[in-house]
């Protein structure tokens, strides 16, 4: 199914784009929200914990169709962090069932998003300092692990110095990334993203500003696509053909000779061709933080990511960063500019995003698609708001109405 056909399909339903189900193989989202993968550094050796089911399990109540977990490490070694949540080993899986089951049960699909951390592994935790592990951390039990990448080149000033990997190395993660497929499939996980983007492990392999290799997986861009397609392609083969599987990549890393958006459009198209489903756009993190260096931010400023590789690549693809509200999520739908709106710091903020975004469009006035225990005694509030002539609609700041 080509993206065009997806908006075509929802339009003749009255609803909002945005409130439309969106269905990718045999599954279908309740609406085209979905919580973008954000690190919580609160796992203990991979493992979920009461906090994590509670802070996912709240997006789901809070309306989103699809709520995606943390990046999750296919090796120990793949961390990102110490604090990372895992899918290396077998035993992360019946914790995760939790997550997945009790998602299923408030409305929402459960996606996982899964990562090999490279070079910029070994890291603090941001409130730590979102540096290299240090005797500090190692203090606390944060102890450093050898990093792995396309090269041998630190991330930056004071970090570990990776050992570029070697055939039996790629092949390892390439396994790794399959096996982690599987366990996320008995965990009950709905959708599958492969994190690719943000400098970590595929990403250092894509964007020639790291990838200096001379072998087969280094060099044109065919060569740079190497690695990431045969991950998406074991991964492909492991996870079921009934469930979805999506790609989050830079779509530009920011560097004036790194990975463009050109690039971003021709390994969109291979990995549609392999079997991935929706291309998440996001931008940057090289060398750091997700941003670019010297970049402006607005509203909707990797919009444009999304519309190009939608257009230029066929495939579906997910807008995210700074899309704040119902109505510009709206607009970027109607805009043909992306099939899912993939949205994170305004829902650690706002966790119901979801069901604001409904009021704000005029959908659900009678707070319908709530959970019963908090949409029945909303509704009644409205009605009791405005028989004393207040605003209704559910917002914090209560306006009282005009009654000339």
């Amino acid at each position: 199914m080509r993206p065009q056909d997806i908006t075509r399909e929802v339009r003749n339903e009255g609803a909002p784009l945005l409130f439309s189900p969106l269905t990718l193989r045999g599954v279908t989202a309740r609406n085209r929200l979905m919580l973008a993968p954000m690190n919580q550094h609160r796992a203990k050796d991979g493992f979920v914990d009461d906090g994590l089911l509670v802070h996912l399990g709240k997006f789901a109540l809070g309306g989103f169709g699809i709520v995606m977990t943390e990046a999750s490490a296919v090796l120990e070694t793949g961390r990102i962090g110490p604090a990372d949540l895992g899918i290396w080993s077998d035993a992360h899986i019946p914790g995760l069932k939790r997550v997945t089951t009790y998602l299923r049960s408030r409305g929402a699909l459960s996606a996982m998003q899964i990562c090999h951390g490279g070079r910029k592994g070994a890291i603090q935790r941001p409130w730590h300092g979102f540096g290299p592990l240090d005797q500090t951390d190692m203090a606390r039990g944060d102890n450093p692990w050898p990093l792995v990448s396309a090269t041998a080149e630190a991330v930056g000033p004071g970090h570990a110095t990776p050992e570029a990997l070697d055939r039996e190395g790629i092949d390892k993660v390439v396994a790794a990334f399959a096996d982690a497929a599987s366990r996320a499939d008995k965990a009950g996980f709905d959708i599958l993203e492969i994190h690719g983007g943000h400098g970590y492990l595929i990403a250092s392999f894509l964007t020639p500003v790291v990838n200096r290799r001379t072998d087969e997986y280094g060099g044109d861009l065919a060569g740079r696509m190497r690695f990431a397609l045969e991950v998406a392609t074991a991964v492909r083969r492991r996870w079921p053909s009934s469930k979805p599987l999506f790609f989050r990549m830079s779509s530009i890393d920011g560097h004036p000779a790194g990975w463009t958006l050109a690039d971003s459009v021709v390994l969109a198209r291979a990995l549609k061709s392999i079997g991935v489903d929706l291309i998440d756009c996001s931008s940057g993190g090289l060398r750091g933080s997700t941003a670019i260096e010297n970049s402006l931010r607005y509203p909707g400023y990797q919009v444009e990511y999304s519309s190009a590789i939608r257009r230029d690549a066929d495939v579906a693809t997910g807008a995210v960063g700074l899309i704040l509200d119902g109505p510009q999520a709206e607009a970027i739908l109607a805009a043909g500019q992306a099939d899912l709106i993939i949205v994170g710091r305004q829902a650690l903020y706002d966790p119901f995003f979801a069901h604001h975004a409904a009021q704000a469009l005029g959908h659900d006035p009678d707070f319908e698609n709530w959970d019963v225990s908090a949409g029945w005694w909303l509704a009644k509030r409205r009605k009791g708001l405005e028989a004393i002539g207040l605003s209704g609609s559910g917002d914090a700041a209560v306006t009282p109405r005009d009654k000339a």
